[in-house]
């Protein structure tokens, strides 16, 4: 018998699970519906985590009108939620009079969208705010409330904080088809009908989070026909920095915000990203790309060791065809569908803004949401031992000897910790899942020496056998036979 939810979410992305935590305040039956076996595996994850300020966006577009809103609400949802989050400020380089003319209308722009404390600087200012910054930059949009954050955390942080407020979520379950009933959406029955490998889900509202595969979950609703097109985005991760850079960029172009250089939460370099139109789902690193990414990166930051790289990925922004913008709003095809559509940059700097927008689109719709009484915001965050002060370090292992027992040496990341990281509701089935949560594997070494460790780990808590053990999604095994010291 098919579940049955006032509401369903389909994508577990960080437009799905902001949303989730948004609408769990209120006295509603939700379900998040997942293709993938966890959190934020499609755009969300191959992501450079820049909270974008909201200069950029073209003034009434719905990227301009929740862009600024969401950077605004990342101070709020970093502190309830418990993730990391820096608000360092930005600079876009000019390097000629052509490009102080771009940085004019970016300012103009910004101060349309409700961006706050805009201005251009000069060379003397520029090197105040970051020394590392070309000395042939001769100009910059100073930009005070651009922060960065880990798009996967920011996920998951919300989706921890909505299923601790009672809503389910369901991974595993590619949606294959949609039944859609007669009546009107108000009515108390549940409207439509999800068929997944994990089972039917029925529901009497649906929100449309599925990233990518946006225009599918329209299309087997019945709603708006529309296509998606895969924007692809080539990353490279440089090992940590004594100081952490703050975010530069450069002139954006009509597609891109170019290649952009940025600290991390972590003290890590990310230089992001690349953009070209390939086909839906490649995830391959082109030598072209990275090249283009090192080559924009030194021109913004002349000594940045490119040789230090220890990861690049790729990943795909969901773009859809024909439009530069998001799409929120109820279907104007299908009562009762809600679509957050579209979502490319700047999505995980919205997300918090497309979440309260969400809520009152369906406000105005008429669904009916009282709050909870028990509605609880705070997340605690869980202990992070390589950031940990020393005091806590040595209360953590005396409550349990697996706190000093550490098996990522380059995170430093103890037993204890990839422990909790599967315990946690919802927790990691997958080595990935391990590395987006306690960064078991993040390291320069990429998991050289900690992955068996981290496999037999998860082999024992999920009560499976480690050749069982995914890397990330189904049929991706990483051990075929015994595993040396594992029965």
């Amino acid at each position: 018998m098919a579940e049955k939810f006032d509401i369903a979410i389909v994508g577990a992305g960080i437009t799905g699970c902001a949303i989730a935590r948004q609408l769990a305040r209120y006295d509603l039956s939700i379900c998040v519906v997942e293709a993938a076996n966890d959190i934020a595996l499609g755009a969300s994850k191959a992501n450079g985590g820049l909270v974008h300020a909201g200069y950029d966006p073209a003034p009434g577009t719905v990227k301009a009108q929740v862009n600024a809103r969401g950077c605004e609400l990342y101070g709020t949802w970093a502190q309830e939620l418990g993730f990391l989050f820096r608000r360092t400020g930005s600079m876009v380089l000019g390097f000629n009079d052509e490009d102080r003319a771009h940085l004019e209308k970016l300012r103009c722009n910004g101060l349309a969208n409700g961006v706050p404390e805009l201005s251009i600087i000069g060379p003397e200012r520029i090197h105040e705010l970051e020394p590392r910054a070309s000395a042939d930059a001769a100009c910059a949009l100073w930009c005070p409330s651009t922060g960065f954050v880990d798009p996967f955390e920011v996920a998951i942080a919300a989706l921890e904080n909505a299923v601790a407020n009672g809503v389910t979520f369901v991974r595993s379950a590619p949606v294959k088809a949609i039944e859609v009933a007669g009546g009107e959406a108000t009515d108390r029955a549940t409207r439509f009908t999800l068929m997944t490998p994990a089972g039917d889900v029925r529901c009497r509202y649906l929100i449309n989070a599925a990233g990518n595969g946006a225009a599918s979950i329209s299309h087997m609703a019945g709603a708006e026909e529309f296509q998606m097109v895969w924007r692809q985005g080539n990353i490279v991760v440089l090992d940590k920095e004594p100081r952490t850079l703050m975010p530069l960029y450069p002139v954006p172009t009509p597609v891109s915000k170019g290649v952009i250089v940025t600290g991390t939460v972590h003290g890590n370099t990310v230089i992001t990203a690349t953009a070209a139109v390939r086909e839906p789902g490649d995830t391959q690193t082109y030598a072209s790309d990275v090249n283009a990414l090192l080559t924009g990166a030194r021109k913004l930051v002349p000594d940045l060791d490119t040789r230090r790289v220890v990861r690049a990925f790729a990943g795909g922004r969901p773009v859809i065809q024909g439009t530069n913008d998001f799409f929120i709003g109820q279907s104007a095809v299908m009562p009762g569908l809600f679509q957050a559509a579209g979502i490319q940059s700047p999505g995980v700097a919205s997300a918090p803004a497309i979440a309260e927008r969400m809520e009152l689109v369906m406000r105005e719709a008429g669904v009916e949401l009282h709050e909870r009484a028990d509605w609880n915001p705070i997340r605690r965050a869980p202990d992070d031992f390589d950031r940990a002060p020393l005091a806590r370090k040595e209360e953590l292992i005396e409550s349990d000897p697996a706190w000093g027992q550490i098996v990522c040496r380059c995170e430093t990341v103890p037993e204890a910790e990839i422990v909790a990281a599967i315990r946690r509701r919802p927790g990691a089935v997958s080595v990935e899942g391990v590395k987006r949560r306690c960064r078991a594997g993040m390291g320069r070494c990429q998991s050289g020496f900690c992955q068996s460790r981290v496999v037999a780990i998860l082999a024992r808590e999920l009560g499976c056998d480690p050749s069982e053990v995914l890397l990330e999604d189904a049929g991706s095994w990483l051990v075929e036979g015994p595993l040396k010291g594992v029965r």
